[in-house]
């Protein structure tokens, strides 16, 4: 019995390859177009984007392993016409490899073709093209901010069900080359090993307290030492001091998160311990933020400190035997700054 209802979730979760490239096709229409329009993609099309995505979500780990050369992004909110020029600039899949961190849905105006381009690339690069888990993607919080609203709008409640699926069998944490953690939100008093990020069950719904939530939810504070309240009224707030004690006690150099709105579009913390990367430039109309894709070059062996500037305008920032780019997109584009030494 539970052989064959795996083997109907195996057929389920298929989407032929002509119908998946049809998609994206459809969905980068207006990759060169000043304003992006809705695209036209089926409540079936959609569908089994959830369906074929969500088996691949559970063949994989709960922890990511993953290696570097690879391109991190923070935030998309909905904001597809930006999403459209990440990729124009850091190179649409598979030209570059990508780790998403969350987000990717509520406040912005197309939320569903920013998470159905983001499904069909999972499908159709599975190994070279990662989604984490947000707070957003959660039934309770994108019930509230805009997702289910314009699920309703533009299709129907049970599609946005069918979303709330999809997204509890999501990963919650990378690990790149061993040395790089990578989650939405933050740290968590819980966590103590990493085993206990792999053995989280999906699917899961997000609960209000735990080690789930926090890798969500949490924010880094410079005002908190140890643990701290958080004003959102979930989870907590972790000091410097958390964040060098967790890297010295796991053997890692830099936990990379999302989920805060940085000027820049990214803001180390902790003595470069910790950044966090927003890539949704001028959030929501309302923040003058910039937004960034934070590109993990390949492992340099011997490597310490600081590097040689290249490009003119970049400049790697070395965290031990690693190799970092700091992208950001200006008021023109998807164009590569200088990053201001931020502490």
């Amino acid at each position: 019995m539970a052989q064959n209802e795996q083997q109907q979730r195996n057929q389920q979760g298929r989407i032929e390859p002509a119908v998946l490239d049809d998609i994206i096709n459809r969905l980068l229409e207006f990759r060169n177009a000043r304003t992006v329009r809705q695209v036209q993609i089926s409540e079936s099309e959609i569908r089994s984007l959830c369906s074929a995505s969500r088996e691949i979500f559970l063949q994989q780990p709960n922890l990511l392993e993953l290696e570097a050369p690879i391109k991190i992004c923070g935030d998309i909110h909905g904001q597809y016409g930006d999403l459209l020029r990440l990729f124009e600039y850091g190179g649409f899949p598979p030209e570059a490899n990508y780790l998403f961190l969350g987000d990717y849905v509520d406040r912005g105006k197309q939320s569903l073709e920013t998470i159905c381009l983001l499904l069909a690339y999972k499908i159709k690069y599975p190994e070279n093209f990662f989604l984490l888990r947000g707070n957003h993607e959660c039934a309770s919080i994108n019930r509230i901010y805009g997702f289910y609203d314009e699920c309703k709008r533009r299709f129907n409640v049970k599609l946005w069900k069918c979303f709330t699926e999809c997204f509890n069998y999501l990963p919650v944490a990378a690990l790149i080359d061993e040395k790089i953690l990578c989650m939405h939100g933050g740290l968590s008093p819980d966590l103590t090993n990493l085993d206990q990020i792999r053995n989280l069950p999906r699917p899961t719904d997000v609960p209000d307290s735990g080690l789930l939530c926090d890798l969500l939810w949490s924010d880094p504070s410079r005002e908190v030492k140890g643990w701290g309240m958080n004003d959102r009224g979930v989870s907590y707030t972790f000091g410097p001091d958390k964040v060098a004690e967790f890297l010295m006690q796991h053997d890692m150099d830099l936990v990379c998160r999302a989920h805060q709105v940085v000027e820049d579009g990214y803001e180390f913390f902790a003595e470069r311990q910790l950044v966090t990367i927003f890539s949704a430039p001028n959030y929501c109309g309302e923040f003058d933020n910039a937004a960034c894709i934070y590109a993990l070059a390949e492992h340099l062996r011997n490597s310490y400190g600081w590097q040689r500037a290249v490009e003119d305008a970049d400049r790697l920032l070395g965290c031990t035997s690693y190799e970092y780019v700091l992208e950001r997109r200006g008021a023109s584009g998807w164009l590569k700054k200088k990053p201001s030494l931020l502490s």
